[in-house]
């Protein structure tokens, strides 16, 4: 005796597979697309377990004082890896503009604003520089930046006379030392830029300039866009971000050392890759950069905790580095 499938019944697999599928594929792009929220989320579980020091309210606070300075300077790789560039130096203004402003509140005891003035004006000559020759002589980025980044660590001892500048007056220390709201400066300071710059790129025009300059140059001129001065802007805007890091790191130590921001540049171009940004130029944003900052900031912190040693703090970011600019690369193809 035979069974016959009733009309209902014999339509069933075919409107289950689909509906299986679709909502595979829909958790796996919704995984994909959070994939740094989530590895965040168990990174922090993780070191909550291990140890009862972590999830303080102290804790948090020195993670985002440590965290500070290196916002800045990702934030302004942000803007010049997005028109496809990379600036190396960034490590180099934070040492000229440290030695500088030193040098200024030595000189001028008591003028606390003077100093800062110094060394926004450094940094932003620098990366005026580093815009000139990019965006004018048409230097290749890496080569630009890495000009100006051992030129700029040769500077940094001319002012020092080859030596640390220290004796420097107490106020000095108040600009990364005082607290607003609550809140010290820098951590201030960080937090303002990441929503103004996050707006600026958002709901901007110049934002959607700096994504088509990096998406793609030939079409962004032809559509009317003034590459060169986009380009020029992004560098100034990454040494000026670098000048208040510098300063405010100085502050911090109350002392000039001329080997100051020695790899942060690295450290930057790692949040931003994290946050997921394209080496290539045209995508990325400035909140996926502080993911990636805050990332590499919750880690230093929770592997110090535990005393694991420096040499695997920096192994465990080269893979996590790695590993995002592989999920970058699947991504694309997928959605290609």
């Amino acid at each position: 005796m035979t069974t016959q499938l009733s009309p209902d019944n014999a339509t069933e697999p075919t409107t289950v597979e689909p509906a299986r599928r679709l909502s595979s594929s829909w958790l796996g792009a919704v995984a994909l697309r959070y994939s740094m929220v989530i590895v965040m989320l168990l990174v922090i579980a993780y070191f909550s377990y291990r140890s009862a020091r972590f999830a303080t309210p102290e804790n948090l606070a020195t993670i985002l004082v440590a965290a500070a300075p290196f916002a800045l300077i990702a934030l302004g790789q942000t803007l010049v890896i997005l028109t496809g560039g990379i600036d190396l130096s960034v490590g180099s203004v934070i040492a000229v503009t440290a030695m500088a402003s030193a040098a200024t509140a030595k000189a001028h005891p008591g003028q606390v604003w003077l100093t800062v003035l110094v060394a926004i004006l450094v940094g932003l000559v620098v990366g005026a520089i580093n815009g000139i020759l990019v965006s004018r002589i048409n230097v290749p980025p890496f080569i630009a930046t890495l000009g100006t980044l051992t030129a700029g660590s040769g500077l940094a001892y001319v002012v020092g006379h080859g030596a640390p500048i220290n004796g420097l007056p107490a106020e000095f220390g108040s600009i990364a030392n005082t607290k607003v709201l609550g809140l010290q400066i820098p951590v201030l300071l960080m937090i303002v830029g990441i929503i103004a710059l996050a707006v600026i790129m958002k709901r901007t025009t110049y934002g959607m300039r700096v994504y088509a300059v990096g998406g793609n140059r030939a079409a962004a001129e032809i559509a009317g866009i003034n590459t060169r001065n986009v380009l020029f802007s992004v560098y100034a805007l990454s040494g000026l971000l670098a000048g208040l890091s510098g300063v405010m790191l100085a502050s911090r130590v109350i002392s000039g050392p001329p080997n100051l921001g020695q790899g942060y540049e690295l450290d930057a171009i790692a949040a931003v890759v994290i946050g997921g940004a394209s080496l290539m130029g045209g995508r990325g944003t400035i909140w996926g950069t502080a993911l990636g900052l805050l990332m590499i900031m919750t880690l230093n912190n929770g592997l110090d905790i535990l005393v694991v040693p420096a040499y695997w703090q920096d192994v465990i970011k080269g893979v996590l580095i790695v590993a995002a600019v592989a999920v970058d690369v699947w991504s694309s193809r997928r959605r290609t």
